[in-house]
């Protein structure tokens, strides 16, 4: 029987408070992931499609960034989607940013279907 909305949320929100992005990646997303930023940016456009993109994506985040502290809050489901609120302590370790420490705050809306993540939206004001 697969996964309800519910329990994927609540696992999604169980791995990221631990730090384990890739590991929610592997997990919990289906092998045809959309994944769509609020824009492009020289790293990566703003949708990327497939397991493999979004393992990168998540890869380059780890790699390029310095995380001081993180708060996942959620899920908050409704019917087949839920929200994550999300909110980074972090310091850019390259590109235009580095070295200047920063807060995001940021939602993310996923969409299940068969008990995986088939969606993931990204909504933020830099």
């Amino acid at each position: 029987m697969a996964a309800t909305t519910l329990d994927v949320g609540k696992r999604l929100v169980e791995l990221c408070k631990q730090g384990k992005h890739l590991d929610a990646v592997n997990e919990l997303y289906a092998n045809d992931i959309v994944s769509i930023e609020v824009r492009d940016n020289p790293q990566m456009p703003k949708r990327m499609q497939g397991i493999d993109a979004i393992r990168k994506k998540n890869q380059w985040w780890i790699d390029n960034h310095e995380t001081h502290g993180s708060e996942t809050m959620g899920p908050f489901p409704h019917g087949d989607r839920f929200i994550v609120h999300m909110k980074y302590d972090v310091t850019p370790t390259s590109g235009p940013f580095k070295g200047k420490r920063m807060q995001l705050d940021e939602a993310g809306l996923y969409t299940v279907r068969d008990g995986k993540i088939v969606q993931e939206e990204f909504f933020y004001d830099m």
